[in-house]
């Protein structure tokens, strides 16, 4: 006659059954979430690709269209500016170090996107002295992204090495892979707040060649390195990944 097993032996292996199961089930379902997840991101980056070279050719066809006119195409002015800290605290007033507080450039060689409206650009002319700006090309949002992206979850910096640090972050807003991230930032959609928030500051390096001590206080303009440089920003940016 066999010997009868005990209650409390079955009870245990009748538990940890039902754990392996559901351990199992939990692993099926997160293979098939990650494989639909991967899905989606493609087919966003296939509709994104599409809009954006449908933009790039209405903006080759209405040149072409003014200048057969004997005129010139004026482009829509850019919604979107890209900061970078390039002098340290000394000497800096309190009303300039407030704002680049508020912009998130609390070190140099810092860099953070800022949405172009009034106040922002009044802003941006307080701190030009301290500060080089312009208007980044989708390029080199997407080059900061995936080089030096780094996001905010929990009041940490985590790097954003797959779409999950995305999804967890701001997936609330719909939001959920680097193409939706880099679509929201560089057309300044209805969620850029969010999304500019999560991004954490770019910790850049110094650029390729230096900035000149003669030439870095001074106006770009006037051939220096501060202040407004529009287009002429990504080249900095190139120099600086």
């Amino acid at each position: 006659m066999a010997p009868k097993v005990p209650e409390s032996v079955l009870k245990k292996q009748a538990t940890q059954a039902k754990i392996a199961e559901e351990a199992k089930q939990a692993s099926y379902e997160a293979k098939q979430k990650k494989r639909q997840d991967k899905k989606d991101a493609t087919a966003a980056a296939e509709k994104y690709n599409a809009e954006y070279k449908a933009a790039d050719e209405a903006a080759v066809a209405n040149r072409r269209q003014a200048k057969a006119a004997g005129g010139f195409y004026v482009p829509a002015m850019p919604k979107l500016a890209l900061i970078i800290r390039i002098r340290g605290t000394i000497g800096v007033s309190p009303k300039a170090k407030k704002i680049m507080q508020l912009f998130r450039l609390r070190q140099i060689h810092n860099a953070t996107f800022v949405k172009l409206n009034e106040s922002t650009i009044r802003m941006l002319r307080l701190i030009e002295p301290y500060v080089t700006y312009g208007y980044p090309s989708r390029s080199t949002v997407e080059k900061l992204v995936y080089k030096r992206g780094f996001g905010k979850l929990n009041k940490q910096r985590i790097p954003i090495a797959d779409n999950s640090v995305i999804e967890e972050g701001v997936g609330s807003v719909g939001i959920k892979c680097c193409a939706d991230l880099i679509h929201e930032i560089s057309t300044v959609g209805p969620h850029f707040k969010e999304a500019n928030n999560f991004l954490w500051p770019f910790k850049l390096t110094s650029p390729r060649g230096g900035f000149s001590n003669k030439t870095k206080l001074v106006h770009f303009l006037e051939g220096g390195e501060a202040g407004n440089r529009g287009e002429e920003i990504n080249k900095l940016v190139k120099r600086m990944i």
